[in-house]
């Protein structure tokens, strides 16, 4: 009972938390003008658009069956690519829900939860790199244009908060806290010997990047996903005529941006993506909110249709070759 509570009581905080950033968003918009530049979107580029977005899934399920590879050979590139998708799926209506459904997809008797979840955890900490080297690389090409946003909005929020300082030293004590005593006590407690096993599978998981006889390709393949989201964003600008100025710099510093809100727990990043994406679109370009909102609403909205129909796609997949 006290478990479902705490399920339903994160979801519900999380939803709140994204109609807080609808609402956020809504507010400030002219709705009027927004409906004028849907109906002027050059929907020519879409098809490039949705090319990308289904190209970075093969290249995220590429990437994964490639730190899979030397814990169990026989997990293939299907497997990985229909619970990628599945477990996307899942994410649009519970945030956070992605890992636990892939991981219990993939699950074997050679590879534990827990030694799966690890590999999902290198897989963010690559991610996490990228999006540090995408911001890095277009504040070099355009300083003048991205350096003051990300100074303001990024850089002194974070350096001048005391509060997230705080938070964040006493989240690295208790969690250091809690494993020295899940290994210190893990004998005598049945719940610290349950913890203390889980953080060994998830340890040999994260290992599985170091055991890759040839690395490259999972390079390649983590670069490629980032291209693919960068042309992303860089066919809805061109389909946009008040952004189609824009280059691929711009691109580059938008999809980094975005998934900067991924972090934020909301259902499918709803709110959290637009309210971020039309900030940075209205105080880097000089442009309305209506601008910034149509394009937030074209990648969130267009990617999340790519991820709706091969979800379903690889689930019906999966269920007639479990029938067969």
């Amino acid at each position: 009972m006290g478990k479902k509570f705490w399920n339903v009581a994160k979801y519900v905080l999380s939803l709140a938390l994204a109609l807080l950033l609808v609402w956020l968003v809504v507010r400030k918009i002219d709705w009027k003008s927004f409906l004028e530049g849907l109906r002027n979107t050059r929907w020519v580029y879409m098809p490039g658009f949705t090319a990308a977005g289904v190209f970075a899934l093969v290249f995220r399920a590429l990437r994964w069956n490639q730190l899979l590879k030397p814990l169990d050979g026989a997990t293939s590139f299907m497997d990985c690519w229909d619970a990628n998708n599945i477990g996307n799926l899942g994410s649009l209506v519970i945030p956070g829900s992605c890992e636990p459904i892939r991981a219990g997809l993939i699950t074997s008797k050679k590879l534990p939860f827990q030694t799966v979840f690890g590999t999902m955890i290198m897989e963010r900490a690559w991610d996490f790199l990228y999006i540090f080297l995408t911001i890095v690389i277009a504040l070099v090409l355009k300083l003048d244009t991205f350096g003051g946003f990300v100074s303001d909005n990024i850089i002194k929020p974070i350096v001048s908060s005391t509060a997230v300082w705080l938070i964040l030293t006493a989240a690295v004590i208790l969690v250091a806290a809690l494993i020295w005593a899940c290994f210190r006590y893990r004998t005598k407690v049945k719940f610290f010997d349950r913890i203390a096993t889980l953080i060994e599978g998830v340890v040999q998981g994260f290992r599985s990047f170091g055991k890759m006889k040839n690395k490259l390709p999972y390079i390649i393949y983590t670069t490629m996903i980032w291209v693919m989201y960068m042309f992303m964003c860089y066919f809805c600008l061109k389909a946009i005529p008040e952004l189609s100025g824009l280059d691929m710099a711009d691109a580059l510093f938008l999809s980094a941006i975005g998934n900067v809100a991924s972090v934020i727990p909301v259902p499918g990043g709803i709110g959290a993506y637009h309210y971020l994406v039309m900030l940075c679109i209205s105080s880097l370009y000089g442009l309305s909110n209506e601008t910034g909102l149509l394009f937030a609403t074209l990648n969130h909205e267009g990617h999340a249709v790519i991820i709706l129909a091969l979800g379903i796609i690889s689930y019906l997949a999966r269920m007639i070759r479990k029938k067969k």
